[in-house]
């Protein structure tokens, strides 16, 4: 009898080791994939954010206006970033552009001073900037506005189709997540089945049944979740070595919203898969049970 005990518990605590390494593999696959979404996001807004609308400016422009201009320019909500370049300063670049000095032909520097705005990631597109131009063009000592109108489209099109398939292959792991969460604790519920029966059969009532099911669920979720992050959150650093660019891309928005989402989903699946997979055991017969 009381090696049947043993044996029992033996076998009780193998099926719970079971059950949080398969929801820890879930749950780092999900987060991976939760990752590298918010990774690629941040990736696509960066770049973005490196495009430049060029306003070349007027010769007769003084630096109090240009202070003034450059002020009005950075109170708007769709800049990030405002640099501003003297002629001086794009003589020099010019030159090494070219490789020779253009003064060198002409009496004066021929290059304008300029304005070079960064927007805001969402404001990147033709849309925005159908508005946006046309203001800029009316400033009094503006000669001339380039951007590259092309460039962007491209980009934002090719964003949009990656998001596209981002999103679905992200619908279908979240599936297959959930479908492997609940398969895992429906097989943990389903080898104490005989036991519920039992347990039932005495007059316990359902809450009573479900409690210890849905406190090791819990547990289970939790150490997982658990797991799952510390597995991740080394893989970042890993990544991070090999790569250190991608500290840039990895915020702590980022770092927040994957150990939230593997969390919740960790602990919540468990708790929801555990609940229904007691009732279903609860809601059949001795003589179903035993043809399983």
């Amino acid at each position: 009898m009381a090696h049947n005990k043993k044996r029992k518990k033996i076998r009780g605590s193998v099926n719970v080791v079971t059950s949080c390494i398969s929801t820890t593999l879930v749950l780092v696959l999900l987060g991976s994939v939760v990752f590298f979404v918010h990774i690629a996001r941040n990736f696509s807004n960066n770049i973005k954010e490196n495009f430049a609308i060029s306003l070349l400016l007027d010769d007769e422009i003084s630096k109090d206006q240009i202070k003034a201009f450059q002020d009005r320019i950075e109170k708007l909500p769709c800049t990030k970033e405002v640099n501003f370049i003297s002629k001086e300063k794009a003589l020099e670049i010019q030159s090494e552009a070219l490789g020779t000095d253009p003064t060198e032909f002409m009496k004066e520097n021929p290059m304008p001073a300029s304005f070079e705005i960064h927007l805001k990631a969402d404001y990147t597109n033709r849309d925005s900037l159908i508005d946006i131009i046309p203001a800029l063009k009316k400033e009094q000592f503006v000669l001339e506005i380039s951007y590259p109108e092309n460039l962007m489209d491209s980009l934002n099109e090719n964003i949009r189709r990656l998001s596209t398939v981002m999103l679905i292959v992200a619908l279908l792991l979240a599936f297959v997540s959930f479908a492997l969460i609940n398969n895992t604790i429906r097989l943990s519920v389903h080898s104490r089945r005989f036991l519920i029966y039992t347990m039932a059969l005495v007059g316990a009532s359902w809450s009573f049944i479900r409690r210890p099911f849905i406190a090791q669920a819990f547990w289970i979720g939790f150490a997982s979740a658990m797991m799952a992050s510390a597995l991740l959150l080394a893989g970042i650093y890993a990544i991070e070595t090999y790569e250190p660019n991608m500290i840039e891309l990895v915020t702590a928005s980022v770092l927040g919203i994957t150990i939230s989402t593997i969390f919740v989903c960790g602990m919540l699946l468990t708790l929801l898969c555990a609940y229904f997979s007691v009732n279903h055991n609860l809601n059949l017969s001795y003589d179903k049970l035993n043809r399983f």
